[in-house]
């Protein structure tokens, strides 16, 4: 069925589990400039005529996927299988004009950044849906992958390799300005052949320019920042200054699920989490086998003050350094006596008993980390 024939609210068959039901609500008001008299008044995105598809030409298929603002379908445009999102109009005037404008925003921002780990934006359509198409991805989301081969882990060049292309994404977004803002393995989508990843879903990206305008409860509990909450409680709507950093913090956690294969906060509920994570300053266990390298990466992207984490430039440099290693021959010395102990001051991880075989390295990593971020560690 067309686009221009079908529905939203068309869906065959029973519903499918919904990947994203864990979003919460972001805060709906239309967007406003302020004029040199000090007024507000409303600004409506727009989208470039060259950015939209021809809508008869737009093909619905079955449905792959479902979030708090749409749906996700494969589909088929002009002779390529494509994914189609098909975002919610709103039931109010004043929540659909919210909603175009997330829309208008979303499909500025995925035509203008291109990487080889984001997902290829390939048109959108306005009328009769608002619809944005991308290129299809037949390997299934990272969260799915992971459930699947669970309690298995992961081969630990694969985990690193899959933080590298993330990082790589991440590190393209924020060089162009863009926080993603909703990092988490059901945004994280696996090639056909399961070497790579690529992100996708920019339903809750926002120009840096314009955190102001932001609102503070965003995103999915167990993956955001704490400085995204409220000091006092979780209102949602509320505003709340902001930066890139707060992507950072999501991929520490993203990081720590691909080396344990666990859900992070197990146990709590999302609201449990969110207040775990922010208030008492918790963050998920780290194993006791787990490299110094990698802990250390770890506990830097989720420190709680967000100008102590690194940039994604660094986290790069910091993951192949780690790779670098895996490749050395391991040197056959005896083991010491005496053990470094090491524990963090970041909530309630502490990394214990590694040898002093690895200091070398893990002074290595702190090295390529600034000292003005690290003063604060071990």
């Amino acid at each position: 069925m067309s686009c221009s024939e079908r529905s939203i609210g068309g869906g065959g068959g029973g519903e499918e589990e919904k990947e994203y039901e864990e979003n919460s609500s972001e805060g709906l008001e239309p967007k406003s400039t302020r004029h040199n008299n000090g007024s507000i008044a409303n600004q409506q995105l727009t989208i470039d005529d060259n950015l939209l598809v021809d809508p008869k030409l737009l093909f619905i298929g079955s449905k792959i996927g479902e979030g708090a603002h749409g749906r996700v379908f494969e589909g088929r445009y002009r002779d390529r299988i494509v994914a189609i999102k098909v975002l919610h109009r709103g039931s109010t005037s004043e929540e659909r004009a919210s909603l175009e404008d997330r829309f208008a925003r979303e499909v500025n921002m995925m035509s203008r950044v291109h990487h080889e780990n984001l997902v290829k934006f390939i048109g959108a359509c306005k009328d009769p849906l608002m619809v944005i198409v991308t290129e299809l991805l037949p390997g299934m989301s990272l969260r799915k992958y992971l459930i699947n081969i669970r309690p298995k882990l992961l081969d630990l060049h694969v985990a690193i390799n899959f933080a590298l292309d993330i990082a790589r994404a991440m590190d393209w977004l924020h060089a162009n300005g863009i926080i993603h803002r909703d990092l988490k393995p059901d945004n994280l989508l696996l090639t056909a052949n399961h070497k790579s990843v690529k992100l996708a879903d920019f339903g809750l990206a926002r120009e840096e320019s314009v955190t102001e305008m932001m609102t503070a409860e965003t995103g999915t509990y167990r993956w955001m920042a704490p400085e995204l909450y409220s000091t006092v409680t979780l209102r949602q709507g509320e505003k709340k200054h902001y930066n890139n950093k707060v992507d950072v913090y999501s991929f520490g956690i993203v990081l720590w699920e691909l080396l344990t294969n666990r859900m992070p906060f197990e146990g709590m509920s999302n609201l449990q989490a969110a207040y775990a994570a922010a208030f008492k300053q918790e963050r998920p266990n780290l194993p006791g086998d787990i490299s110094p390298d990698l802990a250390f990466i770890i506990q830097s992207c989720w420190v709680e003050d967000p100008n102590l984490r690194p940039s994604f430039s660094q986290i790069i440099r910091m993951l192949n350094a780690f790779t670098f290693t895996l490749q050395l021959p391991t040197p056959s010395l005896p083991e010491p006596d005496n053990e470094l102990e090491a524990a963090t001051s970041n909530g309630n991880c502490t990394i214990t008993n590694f040898s002093t075989r690895n200091r070398g390295k893990f002074a290595f990593l702190r090295h390529l980390f600034s000292s003005k971020r690290t003063r604060n560690y071990p």
